[in-house]
């Protein structure tokens, strides 16, 4: 299945990333691996160029939500959070799936962040069964983020993926109402929660891409692209086989 050859390319860019954050290491660095990475398995990164996105990976530290630019300015500091997304198409597919890493011992509270926000992938994740809407993923999401006492970024959505990098439906992380898409088997959802530690308010920089948390509070960012299947969710960018 080529839409799993694809995703296993971003899961395999994923692990490696995660092996070689540390200190110093710059966010034009881990662009740059991701692509040789990435082209190294036939595959093309789906982001570059994508809308004039002029990096391979997006990396957002900290208070950034998604769309960060590598940069050979940006070191990695002690104690930064580091949401890395990252997109593939091979041979007509797409993959896309992202994670937030740790550099080196962070806060306590951030390291809560990143937890819940896993954890909140993993609840919608267990909502992806045919029969079921996109409104049971979203109540998932935004039930545990918000227990916990967190907020479920608005603007920014999941979407359907397949042979276009965004199909729909979209998947909101918020409850929208119950009259939304019924899930079906064959599709694929790339499921992405995006969690701040203050406000859910977000806001777009200078650039034109960097998306930061509007009280510059610390935000975390994890995504699998899964499929519906007779047998319930299946996840494409799982990192099994690379941890």
């Amino acid at each position: 299945m080529r839409l799993y050859e694809a995703n296993q390319i971003v899961a395999e860019t994923l692990c490696m990333l995660q092996d070689v954050v540390e200190p110093g290491i710059t966010t034009l660095e881990l662009d740059q691996m991701a692509e040789e990475l990435c082209r190294k398995r036939n595959a093309v990164p789906a982001f570059k160029g994508y809308r004039g996105f002029p990096g391979s990976l997006c990396v957002s530290i900290n208070e950034e939500v998604v769309h960060g630019i590598p940069s050979r300015k940006r070191k990695l500091r002690k104690g930064d959070i580091l949401s890395v997304d990252f997109g593939t198409k091979y041979k007509g597919y797409y993959g896309d799936s992202a994670v937030t890493i740790p550099v080196g011992k962070i806060d306590p509270e951030h390291k809560r962040l990143l937890e819940v926000t896993r954890e909140s992938l993993n609840r919608a994740i267990d909502q992806v069964v045919a029969g079921n809407r996109v409104s049971d993923i979203s109540k998932a999401v935004q039930q545990f983020v918000e227990d916990e006492k967190f907020s479920v970024v608005r603007q920014f959505v999941g979407h359907g993926i397949g042979t276009a990098l965004h199909e729909g439906p979209e998947i909101p992380n918020f409850f929208q109402g119950e009259r939304s898409p019924k899930l079906l088997v064959g599709m694929v959802l790339a499921i992405e929660p995006m969690v701040n530690m203050g406000t859910y308010k977000v806001k777009v920089l200078r650039d034109g891409w960097t998306v930061i948390t509007a009280d510059k509070k610390p935000s975390a960012h994890f995504e699998h692209s899964v499929a519906v299947t007779e047998n319930g969710p299946y996840i494409l960018s799982s990192r099994e086989n690379f941890s």
